[in-house]
């Protein structure tokens, strides 16, 4: 029953919303080809609910939008609350993720040529990424006036978690229309 405990805390762990009993039921029947008794994962899930209640942990099992989900425990707020106020001063702003885009699937590449493509004014947001670290200056094109050329730093692959700028997303990935709640994906 462990082995089954053990699944049913990872898909909670790795779920991003609350997860129900249904989602794990059809998830763990689909994985192990056989019907999984709601009963079973029920009670699971109070095991969990109880190996996590302990002080020894800072987080637990919630049940909240009819599923459950792992959240830390209110006696951490205040640190969490730091880190994530420090994190979104760390955030991009709009019009320099739009830049480093441009720079990254495009590089090297001046910031004329940025400009042209965003059809705005780019020096602010090529000196924050400058600043951050995320864009490096590459060189001068071999154009009229040598303007610099900028690309991507090893640090905008940290950042973005990949090893490499053939990772990044081509376009034919963006094609499939997301699908919005309430829709059906075959709309």
């Amino acid at each position: 029953m462990d082995f089954l405990l053990n699944h049913i805390e990872a898909l909670i762990f790795c779920a991003h919303v609350p997860t129900k009993v249904a989602d794990i039921k059809a998830c763990l029947s689909e994985m192990f080809n056989a019907d999984v008794p709601e009963d079973d994962i029920v009670d699971a899930i109070k095991r969990i609910e109880e190996k996590y209640s302990s002080d020894e942990y800072s987080f637990q099992v919630y049940k909240s939008g009819g599923g459950y989900q792992f959240l830390t425990k209110p006696a951490y707020q205040a640190s969490i609350g730091i880190m994530l106020k420090q994190q979104s001063k760390k955030r991009l702003s709009t019009a320099a993720m739009e830049t480093l885009s441009i720079i990254a699937y495009k590089q090297p590449v001046s910031k004329t040529e940025v400009e042209n493509i965003r059809g705005v004014n780019c020096d602010y947001a090529v000196q924050k990424l400058l600043d951050k670290g995320l864009v490096e200056i590459r060189g001068k094109a071999e154009t009229v006036g040598r303007p610099l050329l900028y690309g991507t730093s090893p640090k905008f692959m940290e950042y973005f978690g990949i090893n490499d700028v053939t990772e990044l997303p081509t376009p034919k990935d963006f094609t499939q229309e997301v699908n919005t709640i309430g829709e059906s994906p075959e709309n």
